[in-house]
């Protein structure tokens, strides 16, 4: 059985840092990671994709209304070739996933693929590609979180999709609904808005990004409405279903009146959840809280004396930085 000073379970913006600087400070490091790509949510279906896209669509945007206020002139007609747009972004992830391996060879860390889950305080079983059993003196959970979702909403990742599906969308939706107006949910609205898509972002608050402050919101939604979104405020969605290649959403508004939208695609974004899935946390004596959160103190160490944890399962904000400033 391999042993290990530290073994890290997760290899997004926490883990990985959190790795580099164990290895840095002289310990035996293992970073385990179940999906065949290190860089977690954020590198691979999260803000470096999303970025590229709003950089694409930017780009289009641009050449269609600004270019000719330059002095730019283009003859015919300017075209989308989405799939080149999905190739670069899958070639910028790619980019970025490969410096982290880079990163985990120079500093030593040995990368083990598989499912992380405790069989105790200092035993961790690995399934998968690596499949094994090892032994850490500490661990480091930094699991991160899945995009949540409704109880009544069926996800089947074709027409009702979360953000990660529509990252890889295979063509341009006509009318694309989006369930929240969070940062991810508009982020992807404005992103294929600009490309032709008529958008509707439907938000239960009476604002959008509502932890965000309001005079934010208030200058995002000017922007936003400019470009064409469409927003449906105090409206809480209460039915999805698809028929054939056609959405139906129902929701209400603040005045009790039901309003219906048809969209042939539908985009939930009510936020996401703490991973710990498959983790068997209990076993080494970690408490998980009512929201599926690592119960951790301000040392962000967990109820085993041993273990910590970091990231998008412990509380506060779900951001890369905050997690790897806790790492």
């Amino acid at each position: 059985m391999k042993k290990y000073d530290v073994a890290v379970i997760g290899s997004g913006p926490g883990g990985y840092v959190a790795a580099i600087r164990c290895a840095q400070l002289g310990m035996k490091t293992a970073l385990i990671e179940k999906y065949d790509t290190l860089g977690g949510t954020c590198l691979n279906v999260g803000c470096i994709p999303s970025k590229s896209l709003l950089d694409s669509s930017h780009h289009f945007e641009s050449a269609q209304k600004h270019f000719t206020e330059h002095g730019i002139e283009i003859q015919g007609e300017i075209k989308i070739n989405f799939k080149q747009m999905i190739d670069r972004k899958a070639s910028v992830v790619e980019q970025t996933t490969k410096g982290i391996d880079y990163l985990m060879d120079k500093n030593k860390i040995e990368v083990l693929h598989g499912l992380g889950s405790f069989e105790d305080a200092t035993h961790i079983k690995i399934e998968g590609k690596d499949a094994q059993t090892i032994e850490a003196k500490n661990s480091i959970i930094a699991t991160g979180s899945k995009p949540a979702s409704l109880p009544f909403i069926q996800v089947d990742k074709e027409r009702v999709i979360t953000s990660t599906e529509a990252l890889k969308l295979k063509e341009i939706p006509k009318h694309l609904i989006v369930i929240g107006g969070g940062v991810i949910g508009l982020e992807l609205g404005q992103v294929y808005r600009r490309l032709g898509a008529e958008v509707s972002v439907i938000e239960y608050a009476d604002r959008i990004t509502p932890v965000m402050d309001a005079g934010l919101s208030r200058e995002l939604m000017k922007v936003l409405k400019k470009q064409g979104v469409q927003f449906f405020l105090s409206h809480g969605v209460n039915k999805v279903e698809r028929k054939g290649d056609v959405v139906h959403v129902t929701a209400t508004d603040k005045k009790g009146g039901e309003i219906n939208f048809q969209g042939d695609y539908c985009l939930v974004s009510v936020g996401r959840r703490p991973y710990t899935d498959g983790l068997n946390a209990q076993a080494a004596g970690v408490q998980i809280n009512e929201k599926g959160q690592v119960v951790v103190n301000d040392h962000l160490q967990t109820t085993a004396k041993n273990i910590y944890a970091i990231g998008d399962v412990v509380q506060g904000a779900m951001l890369a930085h905050k997690a790897e400033e806790e790492g």
